[in-house]
């Protein structure tokens, strides 16, 4: 199959580095893969890497006639089967053709973006909800889970890092946003003065997190590593997983805490509720609670054979239903039943 893959995206996100991800491994799968993204010299070398031919548009605004005219001359080169647009931006610019017109939903998004669309995958049983409750045809949305696969770079040395041998070291790969739930974690281990905080990403609140550390008095047991293509480094080191969010339609952390065998803790917000067995393969704290969160933390960290189970089960559930093989396999399948 012939398919074209379109976002327009930030400069860094979880969304987009799905992107990569999932095109790349279209393309290893013997797809013929091209991509058109917004100008970012680490996901075109990314996608090239792996085969895929990329070239660049602003996608700004609907009066954009840039991007139209671009992405029209890459459909009547490449004549694809099919195009994958990725968030609402890029699906606004969904171009007129032949192919079968896909866009990937991570979120709630106002489906007028979505019109020129012939079908939604949508990652979350939520999101379909959601698309079916807004009017749009139930036979023309499907529920594709996002895949998480482990890197290859080693564990960080933890004493080179000032973290002492003792300690529970909690990792949490995240955009610096008030959603994610940041200060609640911060504020959970204030008084954990065995609890250290590794932070992978950025984002506006970044000073904000960094003011309310020195206000906690734990700047000395909370790092900022900043964005971070190699987070398997940090997934190998750390003790537990936790994604403390206000509000998370999925949370691809999950899946990837689940992968490096890690004992995952999560808010009961719509995406983890979705996904974690409660007790059997990880824990669901009260979202917005700090006390809630940190009594899960210490129950984590006293209770070795709880964390030991959590992960096993985890794994085990990202063998069965969220490996790349699954994942490509579950694509292929919609698109080959869209173009009968």
């Amino acid at each position: 199959m012939r398919i074209l893959s379109i976002i327009a995206g930030a400069v860094n996100g979880g969304a987009e580095t799905f992107f990569v991800n999932i095109t790349s491994a279209l393309a290893e799968a013997g797809e013929q893969c091209r991509a058109v993204i917004r100008p970012n010299q680490h996901r075109r070398a990314a996608l090239e890497a792996a085969g895929v031919w990329v070239s660049e548009a602003p996608f700004c605004s609907c009066m954009d006639f840039y991007t139209k005219k671009s992405l029209h001359n890459v459909i009547t080169k490449f004549q694809p089967d099919i195009v994958l647009s990725y968030m609402k931006r890029a699906s606004a610019f969904m171009p007129e053709g032949t192919h079968a017109k896909v866009a990937r939903l991570g979120g709630l998004y106002n489906l007028n973006y979505f019109l020129n669309c012939d079908h939604l995958v949508c990652i979350t049983e939520g999101i379909r909800r959601y698309v079916i409750d807004q009017g749009w045809p139930n036979d023309q949305c499907s529920v594709i889970y996002n895949f998480a696969e482990c890197d290859k770079t080693p564990a960080l040395d933890r004493a080179s890092l000032g973290v002492p041998e003792e300690a529970t070291i909690i990792f949490t790969p995240s955009r610096l946003h008030r959603v994610k739930g940041l200060d609640l974690l911060m504020r959970a281990i204030e008084d954990q003065t065995q609890i250290y905080l590794w932070i992978a990403g950025s984002g506006p609140e970044k000073k904000l997190l960094k003011r309310l550390s020195l206000e906690l008095g734990i700047n000395d047991r909370v790092s900022f590593f900043g964005w971070r293509r190699d987070t398997g480094a940090f997934f190998r080191s750390c003790d537990i997983v936790v994604l403390p969010s206000r509000y998370e339609p999925f949370g691809t952390v999950m899946l990837e805490a689940w992968a490096y065998g890690k004992p995952l803790i999560a808010t009961n917000t719509d995406g983890p509720v979705e996904f974690i067995c409660n007790g059997s393969d990880g824990l669901l704290v009260t979202k917005d609670e700090v006390n809630s969160l940190r009594d899960a933390l210490l129950l984590m960290i006293q209770n070795n054979e709880l964390a030991h189970r959590l992960s096993n089960a985890g794994s085990a559930r990202h063998a069965a239903e969220f490996s790349k093989v699954a994942c490509i396999a579950n694509y292929r399948a919609l698109f080959r039943r869209l173009l009968r």
